[in-house]
């Protein structure tokens, strides 16, 4: 990646904020144990079953390293381990992993226990995880060092359960947008790479277009509203795809016009088989909670499968990320 386009797309990522702004900056991840993620999950447990389900705790490792530590352990194939999700790497998080082990002899699960993983139980069950599957997410978030206005911020922190831009997170788009350029050479140059990069840069771009769409409707003011042409039963964006865009109307115009100089992309996506689908513009977090801690704030909240922390805490404040000095 040259370091234009680097640039291009860190500015580009800084999406619009919708509940007036960022009144305070804090350390984000300044620890593994500032980020907090217990999944919101119960697998089809059964007396007896083909698939081993494992509830581990991990630290600083992400979740395809566990998955593979567990392929390894079990002597599978990395397609045979399943998950709800994949989870932050510079994060305590708590989730349940799937092994296929058919006829194979179960392995001794205490061996997978080290300094990044532990055991929290397992159990039989009839079916692979797949992603996507559990009912959510719930988080414990501290953000250290505040500097701002926390009178200010109490006001903001009291609107986000009333529902927040739903985002995608930036760490979809890869490291300085990586995912999107290689998006770009993919969609415009017809470059070839691995099968896996490729699911990458697909994802990315198809997140991308429907944050344009978010942006735009949040500079609007009208991101929450259902707009003449919805074709959802609340506000909702496109993930692009095969098949006409339901859009209609004036939603549908607006549609077309944020997307429009972004055609290529668009053509590219349906070329390689995904289909049309729509995405929520307003992300409700549940049980939403907050505390001061010293210098420190700590907000507690649950969040869909499939939807973003960092959508909520921009929100709140501008984020020093320590994680991205590792």
């Amino acid at each position: 990646m040259t370091d234009s386009s680097t640039l291009y797309w860190s500015q580009a990522l800084d999406w619009p904020r919708a509940l007036g702004g960022a009144t305070i900056t804090g350390d984000f991840r300044f620890h593994p144990e500032d980020f907090v993620v217990e999944e919101l999950a119960a697998p089809p447990v059964a007396q007896s079953g083909e698939h081993v389900y494992l509830r581990v705790r991990k630290v600083g490792a992400n979740t395809g390293w566990v998955a593979g530590q567990l392929a390894r352990l079990a002597g599978v194939q990395a397609r045979d381990v399943g998950y709800y999700g994949l989870k932050d790497r510079h994060a305590v998080t708590t989730q349940w992993f799937s092994v296929w082990l058919a006829q194979k002899p179960e392995p001794d699960w205490e061996r997978l226990n080290s300094s990044e993983i532990t055991l929290l139980e397992h159990c039989r069950g009839p079916r692979k995880l797949r992603r996507g599957e559990h009912s959510g997410n719930r988080f414990v978030i501290r953000l250290r060092h505040i500097r701002g206005d926390r009178n200010r911020t109490e006001q903001l922190l009291a609107q986000v359960p009333a529902g927040v831009p739903n985002y995608f997170g930036e760490q979809r788009f890869g490291r300085d947008g990586g995912n999107l350029d290689l998006a770009r050479q993919l969609a415009e140059e017809n470059i070839r790479v691995q099968k896996s990069s490729k699911a990458f840069a697909m994802s990315a771009a198809r997140s991308w277009l429907f944050n344009q769409v978010l942006a735009e409707r949040v500079r609007r003011g009208n991101w929450r509203e259902l707009l003449p042409g919805e074709p959802a039963a609340e506000a909702s964006g496109p993930l692009w795809g095969r098949g006409r865009n339901p859009a209609a109307g004036e939603q549908g115009q607006l549609e077309g016009e944020v997307i429009a100089p972004w055609q290529s992309w668009c053509d590219w996506l349906e070329h390689c088989g995904l289909k049309q689908e729509r995405r929520p513009l307003v992300l409700y977090p549940e049980a939403f909670g907050f505390e001061w801690n010293g210098d420190d704030l700590v907000l507690e909240f649950a969040l869909p499968p499939g939807t973003f922390a960092t959508a909520l805490l921009r929100e709140v404040a501008e984020l020093v990320n320590a994680a991205d000095a590792t």
